[in-house]
């Protein structure tokens, strides 16, 4: 583990680890932390899987559009099904590298109440084990990977 003498990452997680670790290590996991990095990748992540879901969805179901009856399961709404429940738990797992509970993350439903949560994940984490694990290390073991050992 790469770590300077305050306790925090010498490094940031690469996009690619973070995307790795929220949806293949972390998809349903509320314990331990996030970094810095691993959120704001995975947030940009979230935003370019939205934007390649609404361009398809513009091509595709252009017809469709304008009629208000027409409820359909396109290809954006399937990647936000498929997505928010690990960037639930992303923003859980970054709140707890900041020493606070998940329950924050209710704020959200407060209009004022996603100005401090914007705060808090750009805020750098606790430089010390808390109550919700130890401090990020941005680093995957590579070889521990169940998907490539059969």
């Amino acid at each position: 583990m790469e770590s300077n003498s305050a306790g925090r990452p010498t490094h940031m997680m690469s996009f690619t680890d973070a995307i790795q670790n929220v949806l293949m290590n972390n998809y349903a996991n509320w314990d331990g932390r996030a970094s810095r990095s691993e959120y704001w990748w995975f947030i940009l992540f979230y935003v370019i899987v939205g934007a390649i879901a609404g361009v398809i969805d513009s091509i595709v179901f252009a017809s469709d559009a304008m009629d208000p009856a027409a409820i359909q399961m396109n290809v954006g709404m399937i990647a936000g099904l498929a997505l928010f429940f690990p960037s639930l738990c992303v923003v859980v797992r970054r709140l707890h590298d900041l020493g606070k509970s998940g329950w924050w993350n209710l704020l959200v439903f407060t209009i004022i109440g996603i100005i401090p949560l914007l705060i808090f994940m750009v805020m750098e984490g606790e430089e010390h084990p808390n109550q919700y694990g130890e401090v990020p290390t941005n680093t995957l073991e590579h070889d521990a990977n169940i998907h490539t050992n059969y």
